[in-house]
């Protein structure tokens, strides 16, 4: 996943954004934040707190940002996104037709990078639909690399990858200094790629050093 595309240090500006549910209900306040290049933000927080909600608020900040309110965007970042639902792809299509559709390249060069991806050639041409879990997770990790963004959100993206494709992942945000914001549970991961870890408790937004204290206390609560 490569990180290019823009020279500007600050991809994105929070100025105390308030997250809340679709009801108008509020869930946090983000305080004065900055979103930078080469940031791996991980969000900490109980299920429910919003970080769901708070990913989707910096989608559509960046996708229509003119009706975004106290999130500044800057105009060259290019957006890759995936969330746990892996809702950006139809069941009825077939990975070799979404591939070569959306981007610019041949069958042949499609029928490889899939094949690399782990979707073999005799699930190419079946429906997604009747893709493994698995599957259906590296073909979105094989969309996000084609499309080329420079800023990543990423909702629980090991849910579905089997510990080949983790390793991937957080090989590929290591590597390519690719600037994200996550959402994850799976504190091997988190560990791994996280070098900004941003919990949300008490309804604000805080930053701290590491999330092993976050982990302390979840596990003595049972979260």
């Amino acid at each position: 996943l490569a990180n290019s595309g823009t020279h500007a240090k600050v991809l994105i500006t929070l100025d105390d954004v308030a997250v809340e549910t679709p009801d108008g209900t509020l869930l946090f306040r983000t305080g004065k934040r900055h979103i930078c290049q080469g940031d791996r933000i991980v969000l900490l927080g109980r299920n429910g707190v919003g970080k769901s909600r708070f990913v989707t608020l910096l989608r559509n900040a960046v996708t229509e940002p003119e009706s975004a309110r106290n999130v500044k965007v800057t105009p060259s970042t290019v957006l890759g996104y995936s969330d746990q639902a892996l809702s950006g792809m139809s069941g009825d299509d077939t990975p070799l037709a979404m591939v070569t559709r959306r981007f610019d390249i041949g069958e042949q060069r499609a029928r490889s990078l899939l094949a690399g991806a782990g979707v073999a050639i005799d699930m190419q041409a079946r429906r997604i639909g009747l893709l493994s879990g698995g599957q259906k997770a590296r073909l979105v990790m094989l969309a996000l690399r084609l499309a080329n963004p420079n800023f990543y959100l990423l909702d629980e993206p090991t849910n579905h990858l089997d510990i080949d494709g983790q390793e991937a992942l957080e090989t590929e945000l290591l590597a390519h200094q690719a600037s994200c914001v996550l959402a994850s549970h799976d504190r091997a991961f988190i560990r791994a790629v996280g070098n900004r870890f941003w919990p949300i408790e008490k309804r604000r937004l805080t930053e701290v050093d590491d999330p092993e204290d976050f982990f302390r206390a979840a596990a003595e609560t049972g979260g």
